[in-house]
């Protein structure tokens, strides 16, 4: 599933090439995604300039004079530029919807398994339901450590899945929620209430460090979501424990152990790491 720092990527990747343009033509070939594409779309987007491109948690926003396109890229989904002078590429299965630019230059959405969503609002995005309940963006100044410390006091949920909360901060995804409480020292099944505001504060400060990390490293992929085969790899983690259970922890050379919590998996050094 595309991630924050995936998503940060994609915005960056596809925003000088549809910026300050006019969209000329939207074809819409399968407009049942996790949500119906609105019927009107078209009417609403075509003619009109994007004035901005952002990025609101895993949502992706297109700003117009008169509204917001949210764009979400579900578990498989991706976007990527076709350029005007291409000559043109022949469409995929599950290439389901095309923005043309009066350029010529194409955004191409693809999702296979159509869990993503494309959708309108022309009221001020930050009151639409998707997006009024999101916390806090982890590279933000409201995210601080007096914040979590806040969500965190007398509460008695596991830590990992407090940070995982996008109502508490935005983007916390699993692997990024493992690698911050690995540096962090912290077990993923303590109690969130347990922490000391010491602990909180470096917390804090590792799900910055971890993010801002696997942002920077898909800096060098951006040529990705220009031409190529339809599907950006994103870029290849730097990971201390995800995916690595049963290997040696690179720390201190014990096993590291995974358990499920809310069905996902949580890898963890029990030295480093003690409950």
């Amino acid at each position: 599933m595309p991630e924050l720092p995936e998503v940060e990527t994609t915005r960056k990747g596809v925003s000088p090439y549809c910026l300050k343009q006019r969209v000329k033509q939207l074809i819409v070939r399968q407009p049942s995604l996790r949500w119906p594409i609105p019927g009107d779309l078209s009417a609403q987007i075509c003619g009109q300039q994007i004035n901005k491109v952002e990025r609101r948690g895993k949502y992706l926003l297109f700003h117009f004079d008169h509204g917001t396109l949210i764009m979400h890229l579900g578990m498989s989904g991706s976007l990527r530029v076709l350029l005007a002078n291409s000559g043109g590429e022949a469409v995929n299965k599950h290439d389901h919807v095309d923005i043309i630019m009066e350029s010529g230059n194409i955004l191409r959405y693809h999702d296979p398994r159509r869990f993503g969503a494309i959708l309108w609002t022309d009221q001020p995005v930050e009151e639409h339901k998707l997006i009024a309940h999101l916390g806090p963006e982890p590279l933000s100044d409201p995210f601080n450590a007096d914040y979590l410390t806040q969500r965190c006091t007398k509460r008695k949920t596991a830590i990992k899945s407090l940070i995982m909360d996008s109502k508490v901060v935005v983007g916390v995804g699993n692997i990024y929620a493992n690698e911050a409480l690995f540096l962090s020292g912290i077990h993923p099944q303590q109690a969130a209430g347990s922490l000391k505001p010491e602990q909180l504060a470096k917390l804090t400060h590792n799900i910055r460090k971890v993010l801002q990390h696997s942002i920077e490293q898909g800096g060098t992929t951006l040529k990705d979501f220009v031409g190529g085969d339809g599907k950006p790899g994103y870029f290849a983690q730097q990971l201390n424990v995800y995916g690595r259970a049963g290997s040696e922890c690179l720390h201190c050379k014990t096993e590291l152990k995974e358990i499920r919590q809310s069905n996902r998996s949580s890898v963890f050094c029990p030295q480093c790491q003690p409950l």
